[in-house]
């Protein structure tokens, strides 16, 4: 189905389905779920919304649910991320009679839902978000018709510890106030990468003064108080637009998506583009579970955020204009995350954005030299490890998408895997087929590990176009996790260049970048183990020496008590040593379904779904992730996850709700029945397609794109 009819299909779909009333946006604001509050639109750029803090663990987002303190109200920050990052352009508007409350609300007065956010201040001003892809529009009114903003450009989300530390902020600024209704400019920020970003902002009324306020030590951006007189409705208006390209292709956005000052019908648009995507999939369900499945929908399609402007305008990796195809660029591509169970899931039931993301991350290796790892605002911060934007792209080659070209994406690849760049040491893997502990102090075992699979992804990339000699290199580069697998201990170990394992060895600890040294990422041996499983699960058996082995250590896994978790470190919702808190872990589960106990792997799968999500702030054990937790939570409702991500098959485990229906872009619908399904009927062992039984626990991509009826018979025993 084209594109446009598919558009239109889902808008039709939406006079008789709004799932968007079943999104409860404070999942996952408190505590480590990192998640916000504020409006946004799908896959948009800007997210405005309350800044509590803005530095710290507990406010990568700028917001935690029991916080009450006020800063102000940013336009853009991440979902669920372990940094901070963006928070720019900070407004805060004030009661001149009431100073002294400026920086509180009353929390019994917030109210957020889907493109809305509203509170009332201390100093009685309410003030109402909403917004479009790339214009943020917040609406104040105010007790007395007398009233002033702060406009702070110096603010932003920082990675710190100390509140008084003058770094992670703005490099220079350029910023004009063009009359006494709009201020525009642009800032150079660095924090966890560093960036320009470009706006314009206009009120509705004029301000009548502006007070530019003394800068602190190695503040490069100024900060304005502005006075006004309002209307007698008391009401202040005001747009902020931004880009990452220039002024004017700021004010092209907010004159192409928000012409005028009707907030109303801003906050309408904006509802009905979340349920043309909230509504590609209907679940019956209880509505404690339809909160927790539709937020974590919503919240994975916030990102990746689409950066480039209206005419199609971006600023690349290497600092310089382009315009993308498609008028997609982009961003915000939490990749380590995302290519587990996000990126699959977002090509079938967001296929019109995946050849834009490919796209996105070829023209980044145009400009970079490599594909990216971690991209903010289009920068890379090459966060975590691996090149997994290998198997993403893979991924959308095994199934079927052709808006991208094949060769260039397989020459990438390679380059990727070969050109040695940070964080991948390409001379010395080669060399000795894993990375040596000494020469590497952080990591090795989980860099060698990932590696494979990214290994595995380019050998069978070149297979299926036909190029023998790549895929020969890297099907052997693939098998290197055999090098680092110690018999005695049954593990994946630290090697040095000597060929001698770390000692002491303890495959408990958890080890990270914030506990050098240490040889696994944010997990302990245990948790890494299983990685060689997206791509050669008989290998693993075949080094455990046969299957019964390879379960036996399963269920090891599951009831192994972890010693002091540290959630810093990744050890967050424990089963045992799975930890669903952090993402190496979440397809090990899926793992049971290719042993002979697959039912075990089922009640472990309810047992997460259950006691780990919840409706509530709190209702998310470690971070969001740009989305990957939500969508391990997503498809295993649906009852499939992939195990190999890229391989373009989907692992049966236990469907969480009694039916399910995605409505496929070529017209079709997929459909999921649990029949006896009851909260004790959490097992089965018989499945049919399209009533046909399935003899293995494996459904395809393609077969879920054709339609038709999965269907589980479920049993309490």
């Amino acid at each position: 189905m084209p594109k446009i009819l598919y558009i239109l299909f889902l808008i039709h779909a939406t006079a008789f389905s709004q799932n968007s009333k079943f999104v409860n946006v404070f999942i996952g604001t408190d505590g480590t779920g990192h998640t916000f509050p504020g409006p946004s639109m799908p896959f948009g750029l800007v997210q405005p919304g309350p800044d509590n803090k803005s530095y710290g663990w507990n406010h990568t987002s700028g917001y935690q649910y029991n916080d009450t303190f006020l800063l102000g109200f940013s336009q853009t920050r991440f979902s669920g991320t372990g940094i901070n990052e963006m928070g720019d352009i900070l407004l805060l508007p004030i009661n001149p009679a009431m100073e002294n409350h400026k920086n509180t609300y009353y929390k019994s007065t917030e109210i957020a839902e889907v493109g809305y956010y509203s509170l009332i201040k201390k100093d009685n001003i309410k003030v109402e978000l909403t917004c479009s892809e790339r214009v943020a529009f917040h609406r104040y009114t105010f007790p007395e018709q007398k009233a002033k903003v702060l406009v702070n450009l110096q603010h932003g989300l920082r990675f710190i510890f100390d509140e008084n530390t003058a770094t992670g902020l703005v490099l220079e600024s350029e910023v004009n106030i063009e009359n006494n209704h709009t201020i525009s400019g642009y800032c150079s920020t660095q924090n966890w990468v560093k960036r320009k970003y470009f706006f314009t902002l206009t009120f509705d009324q004029p301000f009548f003064t502006s007070q530019l306020l003394d800068k602190k030590e190695n503040e490069k951006a100024p900060k304005y108080i502005l006075e006004f007189k309002l209307k007698t409705n008391k009401v202040l208006h005001v747009k902020i637009a931004l880009s990452s390209v220039s002024v004017d292709g700021a004010k092209l956005n907010l004159q192409t998506e928000i012409p005028n000052w009707d907030f109303n019908e801003v906050l309408t648009k904006n509802k009905i583009a979340w349920d043309n995507y909230l509504n590609r999939i209907d679940v019956e369900a209880p509505l404690k579970q339809k909160e927790i499945f539709y937020t974590s929908l919503y919240h994975l399609f916030l990102q990746p955020s689409n950066i480039a402007d209206v005419d199609g305008k971006y600023r690349g990796a290497n600092n310089k204009i382009a315009i993308a195809p498609y008028k997609e660029y982009y961003s915000t591509l939490s990749i380590w995350d995302i290519y587990r169970g996000a990126f699959p899931l977002l090509q079938i039931i967001a296929p019109e954005r995946i050849n834009g993301i490919v796209n996105t991350l070829l023209l980044h290796h145009k400009a970079a030299g490599f594909l990216p790892i971690w991209t903010a605002w289009g920068q890379d911060n090459y966060c975590m490890i691996g090149n997994h934007a290998i198997p993403m792209i893979l991924s959308a080659h095994q199934n079927g998408f052709e808006g991208f070209n094949k060769q260039e994406a397989l020459a990438a690849m390679v380059e990727t895997s070969t050109k040695s760049h940070i964080n991948s040491n390409w001379e010395l893997y080669s060399q000795y087929g894993y990375y040596p502990f000494d020469k590497i102090d952080n990591e090795a075992i989980s860099r060698t590990l990932e590696s494979g699979y990214d290994d595995w992804c380019v050998a069978t990339m070149a297979k299926k176009l036909g190029n023998k000699a790549i895929n020969d290199t890297f099907y052997k580069r693939a098998n290197y996790f055999q090098n680092v697998f110690d018999k005695e201990s049954t593990f994946f170990r630290g090697k040095d260049t000597h060929g001698n394992w770390r000692t002491p060895f303890n495959p408990l600890l958890a080890t990270s970048p914030l506990n050098n040294p240490g040889d696994y990422t944010e997990a302990n041996a245990w948790q890494y183990f299983w990685t060689p499983a997206q791509y050669d699960v008989n290998g693993l058996e075949k080094l455990l020496e046969g299957k019964e082995n390879f379960t036996q250590k399963l269920n090891a896994f599951f009831t192994t008590d972890a010693n002091n978790p540290n959630k810093f470190l990744g050890q967050e919702a424990m089963i045992g040593q799975y930890a669903h808190g952090n993402e190496p872990s979440h397809h090990i589960i899926y793992l049971y379904a290719l042993t002979n106990e697959p039912k075990t792997g089922q009640k472990y799968i309810h047992k997460v779904i259950n006691e780990f999500h919840n409706n509530t702030p709190n209702g998310m054990i470690g971070n969001d992730d740009c989305g990957q937790m939500s969508a391990w939570y997503i498809l295993s409702t649906l009852g499939f996850y992939p195990i190999n991500p890229a391989n373009g098959e989907f692992i049966l485990g236990s469907p969480q709700v009694q039916k399910a229906s995605i409505h496929l872009s070529n017209g079709k619908t997929f459909n999921m029945e649990a029949n006896n399904f009851s909260d004790k009927a959490i097992y089965n062992e018989r499945r049919t397609w399209n009533k046909k039984l399935m003899q293995v626990p494996i459904i395809t991509f393609q077969e879920i794109m054709e339609g038709g009826t999965l269907n589980f018979e479920m049993t309490e025993e």
